[in-house]
């Protein structure tokens, strides 16, 4: 799940290249900004970094375990 934060820290480098004279429409823009960027990244289904690693690490650890078995296995197998 993307963090609310991250949105917003997009959405505020986007508004800070907003011309000037068109700073009134901000808060419209700033709204439509925001349900457009958080529906895209949903329907990217994109996972954190956080989540990323969770999931390498208990795939490195599923990894050694396999490759454990197999040996034992190779050694029962003689």
């Amino acid at each position: 799940m993307i963090k609310t934060q991250l949105i917003e820290d997009i959405i505020q480098k986007i508004d800070l290249m907003v011309p000037e004279d068109l700073k009134t429409m901000r808060q419209d823009f700033h709204q439509n900004l925001k349900a457009i960027l958080t529906a895209s990244l949903q329907k990217a289904n994109l996972v954190t970094r956080e989540e990323f690693e969770v999931q390498k690490n208990v795939l490195a650890k599923t990894r050694a375990k396999l490759d454990a078995l197999e040996k034992q296995l190779r050694e029962l197998e003689k």
